[in-house]
């Protein structure tokens, strides 16, 4: 009688993923893709998703050569609801801007993709309130350009106390700042990293196995973005009340 051979059960396979970068697509962004997509290879990530604001052309872009760089391809966007803004990973196609934010997470979900809202209650970045956030997939509990520790730990508590995912994310707007967060995810049922791909990836993000990985900025530059939001936030305030504009 021949003995039984019992096999262990593969270890996950661990990944890095920078999911909210912005690139020159972006009114704020600065950089192309192919320098982006540079970066995060060059400094060890797994892949980015490219979150441009309302806009998703040069993410599909990003997409579509990031194995070319030994990337995931993982296509995104961040939107701009009614009630602040969401990122859509995992998505080919843009959610129209200005609706609920309710149902922006209901059609991201349709569309394939999972629904993570960034820099939460950061009302001069157009972080979606307490009050409003009532459904997700994932909260960015980490984001490095937040002016101080107080709005991670608080955004890290609610998601806690919500039983919602957490991620970090550098939100660079700039190839130098790519990974200075990012979120680590254990996928099962892989192999290795070469059998991985974008939508195996998502799914570990919806799935919360995640670690947090990170630092914040600066503080000299987290406070010059900071005040850069809150004058833009200023400016499209007044906008409608100025004649002629």
């Amino acid at each position: 009688m021949s003995a039984q051979v019992t096999t262990a059960p593969a270890e996950p396979v661990s990944v890095a993923i920078d999911p909210h970068v912005h690139s020159q697509a972006s009114y704020d962004g600065h950089e192309p893709v192919e320098l982006l997509l540079e970066q995060a290879a060059d400094v060890g990530l797994d892949g980015i998703v490219i979150t441009d604001h309302d806009e998703i052309g040069a993410s599909l872009r990003a997409a579509e050569i990031a194995p070319d760089y030994g990337l995931l391809g993982i296509p995104g966007v961040e939107v701009s609801t009614a009630a602040g803004h969401l990122l859509a990973i995992g998505v080919e196609e843009r959610p129209a801007p200005g609706r609920p934010l309710d149902e922006t997470v209901e059609t991201v979900r349709d569309l394939g993709g999972v629904a993570v809202v960034p820099h939460p209650f950061q009302r001069t970045r157009h972080g979606v309130p307490k009050r409003h956030l009532r459904d997700c997939d994932a909260i960015e509990v980490f984001n490095s350009w937040v002016f101080t520790g107080y709005r991670n730990r608080r955004a890290k508590r609610f998601a806690r106390e919500h039983d919602y995912p957490g991620v970090a994310a550098s939100d660079a707007h700039s190839a130098g700042y790519i990974g200075r967060a990012y979120t680590e995810l254990a996928v099962d049922d892989a192999a290795s990293k070469a059998d991985l791909d974008g939508d195996r990836v998502v799914e570990a993000i919806h799935e919360g196995e995640a670690e947090i990985r990170g630092r914040r900025q600066p503080i000299h530059r987290s406070a010059r973005h900071y005040l850069a939001g809150a004058g833009r936030k200023v400016g499209w305030a007044v906008r409608p009340h100025v004649p002629g504009l």
